[in-house]
């Protein structure tokens, strides 16, 4: 299991390569990558600025990680997600699951994204033609986060 919170960009097929190296066991891998897009809301984006928590961050994502694996029969799991600005067509986020079948990898895969995206503790702040705004949580991210039967922690909150 490997969580990274990086600046610099990150190469899809060398670390599929890295997780999936001397692992005979592997029967699927399954990658999802985000990237920035050149528009939101209605509004062109000109940039992107990712900023976290240091520490808090990562150890949300192990324990992200942890829950999938607890879940589901996975041999391994990589998280990389970039902070500061970041453009259109940029690579965000990769998110990696090795499973010996395609089931349970897509599954881990899905949860760990859709559990991060809305637990994470990452803000956005995108530069539109209006100026800087802060990009607020989506109500279809904890739709997403609901179908695994997962409370968000807004809800403990309120």
């Amino acid at each position: 299991m490997a969580i990274r919170v990086q600046t610099e960009d990150f190469d899809v097929s060398k670390e599929v390569a890295d997780l999936r190296a001397n692992s005979p066991q592997v029967g699927a891998v399954v990658t999802f990558i985000g990237t920035v897009r050149d528009m939101n809301d209605g509004s062109s984006v000109a940039e992107m600025e990712l900023e976290h928590y240091p520490g808090m961050t990562e150890k949300a994502l192990q324990n992200i990680v942890e829950q999938a694996k607890a879940r589901w029969p996975v041999f391994d799991a990589l998280v990389i997600h970039r902070i500061g600005p970041l453009l259109p067509l940029e690579q965000i986020v990769l998110v990696a699951v090795t499973s010996a079948h395609r089931g349970e990898a897509f599954s881990a895969c899905e949860f760990i994204i859709d559990y991060l995206k809305t637990e994470a503790p990452f803000w956005k702040k995108e530069q539109t033609p209006d100026g800087a705004r802060w990009v607020d949580a989506r109500t279809t991210d904890d739709t997403a986060l609901a179908k695994w039967s997962i409370p968000s922690s807004k809800d403990s909150s309120r």
